[in-house]
């Protein structure tokens, strides 16, 4: 019996920073690779992986400078796609041979037995939906049994059942805090609710969001909820490396800072974390990690290149510049994962959330954790972090006191995290994508 063959997108996987949805896709090839799956993933890059030489069509993967291809190669794909472009895009597998040497990504490549890709497919998709009103089709030489699409796109693959992960409706629960175009993302949700052939969601708050809002049946959508797992040989580091890291690295003490990581966006609700944190009166400092997003400059004002400011994010001896506030904009994975773990705790008191991924990686590391009581949180969390109201700057500043000043309520909430982080372990999330996988396809035993 032949394998089931379920492809992904790769959307988000070719972002060079990466994002929860890219951790997301990571994991989920990983988990179809484990559940006896055939595995493909999807990719647009922008540069053209159109040659006569499979190896320039493996470097124009992992390289958009590797320039044009041949002027006859260029005008024959031309005319090609414009023939097709009503019945949509053909996808182009990409030669993996390690030639190629790709170990600079390993830590951002899923799992995969082969690669595709369409050049700019995943601008071309957008404009599509805008001027049709429907989903573009993707045809690859053999069809895929199921394409799972791990983000809301106007893609569909013909002859496959067509899986689409829905994470949130934070574009239209909280509209403030992004920029997508809001008329056009109703419509696109409300077209893939109705044409999928199944939605799935990573909590019960957001099933029920997407339930409420677009009235999609309840046999029609399924929970699968994530699955968090960090590699042994960062998870089971040694202290004393640990130490060494965030020590060397940063000049900041183990156990001696508090920590935020993720994209600095007004959803993530870090301006009013910072104030909370100022006000608090603790003196361990607040290290920032993430990507400066929309609007960061107001979540980040308290923290601008001010000099009454400034003196007042210092630690009393303003020639030693050592900041209360440290912003980075990046840390590489290992580094991240010791600068957790050395962590006295991690602040994620983001506004909404479809899952929460960083507070139970925090968690499955032993790290206290502090967060909303708002969305996806409390049933992700559980008992195991110590939950506050988003919005209330005093609720924030009590319990940042309370993970400074209680030895004990570190110690408890440690011990429950890893107790929590299990029940999102990666063998519990392939037992409900099986559920899931199985409506369409016979997976191996």
């Amino acid at each position: 019996m032949r394998k089931p063959r379920i492809y992904i997108d790769g959307f988000n996987l070719s972002l060079e920073q990466g994002t929860g949805v890219a951790t997301y896709s990571r994991n989920l090839s990983f988990a179809l690779r484990d559940l006896g799956a055939e595995v493909g993933v999807l990719y647009g890059t922008s540069a053209s992986t159109i040659s006569f030489y499979s190896l320039i069509r493996e470097i124009a993967f992992f390289d958009p400078r590797v320039g044009k291809p041949s002027w006859l190669a260029d005008q024959l794909m031309k005319f090609w796609r414009a023939m097709t472009l009503p019945f949509g895009e053909i996808a182009l597998q990409v030669p993996m041979t390690g030639r190629v040497i790709r170990d600079t990504f390993r830590a951002r490549l899923p799992y995969f037995d082969h690669i595709w890709n369409i050049q700019g497919l995943y601008e071309k998709q957008e404009l599509y939906g805008r001027w049709f009103g429907r989903r573009m089709s993707v045809h690859f030489l053999q069809s895929p049994d199921i394409m799972h699409w791990t983000y809301p796109l106007a893609l569909r693959v013909s002859k496959a059942k067509n899986i689409y992960t829905l994470h949130d409706l934070v574009p239209l629960r909280l509209p403030y805090t992004t920029l997508d175009n809001k008329r056009y993302y109703f419509r696109l949700i409300n077209r893939l609710v109705k044409s999928a052939d199944h939605i799935v969601t990573v909590s019960e708050a957001s099933r029920k969001d997407i339930i409420n809002l677009f009235g999609i049946s309840e046999r029609r959508i399924t929970n699968t909820y994530q699955a968090v797992d960090i590699p042994a040989r960062y998870r089971n580091k040694p202290i004393s490396d640990v130490k060494s890291d965030v020590e060397g690295t940063f000049g900041i003490s183990y156990k001696k800072y508090f920590l935020f990581f993720g994209a600095i966006e007004p959803k993530k609700n870090v301006g009013r974390m910072i104030e909370a944190y100022l006000a608090s009166g603790a003196t361990d400092p607040l290290v920032i990690v993430g990507k400066k997003a929309w609007k960061s400059e107001e979540e980040l004002r308290l923290i601008s290149d001010n000099d009454h400011v400034r003196y007042l994010l210092t630690n009393g001896n303003i020639t030693e510049r050592r900041f209360r506030v440290m912003q980075l904009d990046y840390a590489p994975f290992p580094l991240l994962v010791s600068l957790i773990r050395g962590a006295k705790s991690v602040f994620f008191p983001s506004l909404y959330e479809g899952f929460g991924l960083p507070a139970l990686e925090s968690m499955l590391l032993g790290t206290p954790v502090l967060t909303s009581n708002t969305a996806s949180m409390p049933e992700v969390v559980g008992n195991a972090a110590l939950q506050v109201d988003p919005y209330d700057t005093r609720a924030l500043v009590e319990g940042i006191r309370a993970l400074d000043s209680d030895a004990d309520l570190r110690g408890r909430l440690a011990e429950a995290g890893p107790i929590r982080a299990q029940e999102f372990s990666p063998e519990r999330y392939q037992a409900r994508l099986a559920d899931v996988y199985g409506k369409f396809t016979k997976l191996p035993q």
